[in-house]
């Protein structure tokens, strides 16, 4: 793995829930393509693009950065998905899944923050 951020579990977390998030907005409604699906998708993409820029080649104040960039993203897909479900466009599984995942993530952002000095 010739990058960094390839060895980090969240990353690797990270790239899981836009493949999770992928595979069920194939199941919402045309009429939500651009808009809540659209929104949802992006927030979980600049999960992992903000892993991935922070973690190589920059200083850990601006890893940090990044990953309060990622942080925030992850928490918009949870607001996506309290919409989704409040829309009756997500099933109650999909949502505890997405957003296991994403308390997942956030907590290893908040650890990965805090190791670094």
């Amino acid at each position: 793995m010739p990058f960094k951020f390839e060895k980090l579990l969240v990353w690797q977390k990270a790239i899981d829930l836009t493949a999770l998030l992928h595979n069920v907005t194939l199941k919402f409604p045309k009429e939500e393509m651009y808009v809540l699906t659209s929104q949802i998708k992006r927030a979980a993409d600049s999960v992992a693009l903000n892993i991935a820029e922070g973690s190589t080649g920059q200083t850990n104040p601006e890893f940090k950065r990044f990953l309060s960039f990622a942080l925030r993203s992850n928490i918009e897909v949870v607001s996506c998905i309290y919409i989704a479900q409040k829309r009756n466009i997500i099933s109650q599984e999909d949502f505890d899944s997405i957003y296991n995942l994403c308390q997942e993530i956030l907590a290893m952002i908040n650890s990965l923050k805090l190791s670094l000095k």
